[in-house]
């Protein structure tokens, strides 16, 4: 089983605003979707040094808005509100666009959940459909401990990764 870990922590440096982190296995999600996603740059960022493409990749995806998401329980076991959910992919976004417009270039995932297991699978990116389905998971995790992060996040002073898009 895989270890998860939700977060709030400021949207910018400019923002109280707070928005929703994850950690699986100790691990940024975003550096996940940095490493599915890093070949599928290359391509399109070549000029740019390596450093900028690292960081690049970090930012491309921020954490959804505690604003937004509204019920989160339902949200992160699959459930999502109406205008965060696609029903005929049955997919639900963990990440938006570090532009603060979750929608603008979200990370979808599909979230099953059973009465013992939460499971993340089937990650894509909506706007590179030629991209498929992500090298990331799937993520199994035990629907106790789950549950009881996401019901107390972990609440920090500043982004985790020590980036700022703003």
């Amino acid at each position: 089983m895989h270890q998860i870990e939700f977060l709030n922590h400021p949207m910018s440096e400019c923002s109280s605003d707070l928005q929703w982190g994850i950690r699986i296995d100790g691990k940024d999600l975003r550096v996940y979707a940095a490493d599915a996603t890093r070949d599928f740059w290359r391509q399109e960022h070549e000029e740019e040094s390596l450093e900028e493409q690292e960081r690049f990749l970090l930012l491309q995806h921020a954490g959804l808005a505690v604003s937004e998401v509204g019920d989160p329980m339902h949200h992160f076991l699959g459930d999502p509100a109406p205008e965060f959910g696609d029903p005929s992919a049955g997919t639900t976004p963990v990440l938006g666009c570090s532009c603060g417009v979750w929608g603008c270039w979200p990370l979808l995932t599909v979230i099953a959940t059973t009465s013992e297991d939460v499971t993340w699978s089937a990650f894509r990116q909506p706007f590179r459909k030629e991209w498929g389905e992500l090298s990331m998971g799937p993520y199994v995790f035990a629907r106790p401990a789950y549950e009881a992060a996401l019901a107390r996040p972990v609440r920090l002073a500043e982004d985790p990764l020590g980036l700022q898009s703003n």
